[in-house]
């Protein structure tokens, strides 16, 4: 099976609408299960603290998970839409519906005889297609604008973004990793108060974090990851490279995210949390090194994974998006604790 057609398979519009259908389920049983484990493992020292750890982790957990599903679904009280997410939804029945209608109009244009054919296009109305129904419609379906029309349906090519939808694509997506971390840092901040545990420094520390996962995590790498990407289209432009393919694209954009983000991040950081917001706090100067309180370590690397997943949708990848959320929750959750390399976290 070509690789191809698993990128269509994983691509067409129901898929996408399934898995952002689970999404809040995955959410809420990974953050509840990683805090259950986290709190028992604390109840073997001191069974006080494991009830205050409960109670931070429950509040954490939640806010993060509750912004990040506000930010890319929206609010809607009592039928009336407060606001809008920052991901594009459409209802399944809806999805079927443009569907059905994309395969009759198809059908009126084209006489299809092969009953396989016929299967698989009456198949696609309702559910979307399997591997081999896509090979097969790819591949003897006769090519005319009706079969494009059609494939513009059911199965979209990858957008190729130009240099103004790439950074209003940054825009949307560092949005949508600042919101979970912003609820990360409030629900730590709301859980301290709650337990009684609050301090300027845990106060402090949950800000640093929130600032470390948003610069080096998050919104530098973007950064890195546009810069590039337009510079290439530049010079794509010129005709001083080749062009760019989708696999091309992903390389560039990986290697804006390696400049910008994940060398200059984490410096960047630092040293903002040093010169400002420990003034801020009132923690008296140091002369310790710019990495003596938050030092990468090998979660930050994984949690670059979410810089894939924004490389991957800048290059035309749909299915990525529906898992950002989840890719973003670990970012909210550390700068909730207040996650500091020596400490652990601000309230231990």
């Amino acid at each position: 099976m070509k690789i191809s057609t698993i990128c269509k398979y994983v691509d067409q519009p129901m898929i996408l609408n399934k898995l952002d259908q689970k999404m809040p389920a995955l959410l809420i049983g990974a953050g509840g299960t990683y805090g259950l484990v986290d709190s028992f493992k604390h109840s073997k020292k001191d069974k006080e603290h494991a009830k205050k750890k409960f109670v931070q982790n429950a509040i954490v957990i939640s806010s993060t998970i509750g912004a990040s599903l506000l930010g890319t679904r929206g609010l809607k009280i009592g039928g009336k839409k407060i606001f809008n997410g920052l991901m594009e939804r459409v209802h399944f029945t809806e999805l079927q519906k443009v569907q059905t209608e994309a395969v009759d109009n198809f059908l009126k244009k084209t006489k299809i005889n092969d009953k396989e054919i016929l299967n698989a296009l009456e198949a696609v109305k309702l559910k979307e297609l399997s591997p081999k129904q896509i090979e097969l419609l790819t591949n003897k379906l006769p090519t005319s604008p009706a079969k494009q029309e059609l494939f513009s349906v059911i199965l979209p090519e990858k957008k190729n973004l130009n240099s103004k939808e790439i950074f209003s694509e940054i825009k949307r997506l560092s949005l949508l990793g600042l919101i979970p971390v912003v609820g990360g840092v409030t629900g730590g901040i709301i859980a301290d108060k709650a337990t009684h545990t609050n301090n300027r420094k845990g106060t402090a520390d949950k800000v640093k974090e929130g600032l470390y996962q948003y610069l080096a995590n998050i919104f530098l790498c973007n950064v890195g990851a546009g810069t590039a990407l337009f510079l290439s289209e530049r010079l794509e432009k010129a005709k001083k490279i080749k062009p760019l393919t989708p696999m091309k694209k992903l390389a560039v954009i990986l290697t804006g995210i390696t400049a910008t983000g994940i060398i200059g991040g984490s410096y960047i950081a630092n040293y903002v949390s040093k010169k400002c917001i420990n003034p801020l706090f009132g923690e008296k100067k140091s002369d310790k090194g710019i990495y003596s309180e938050r030092k990468p370590e090998a979660l930050d690397i994984a949690l670059h994974a979410d810089d894939i997943a924004t490389a991957g949708i800048l290059s035309g990848f749909k299915w990525i998006e529906p898992a950002l959320p989840f890719m973003y929750f670990i970012s909210g959750y550390r700068a909730g604790i207040g996650y500091r390399n020596n400490n652990k976290c601000s309230d231990n």
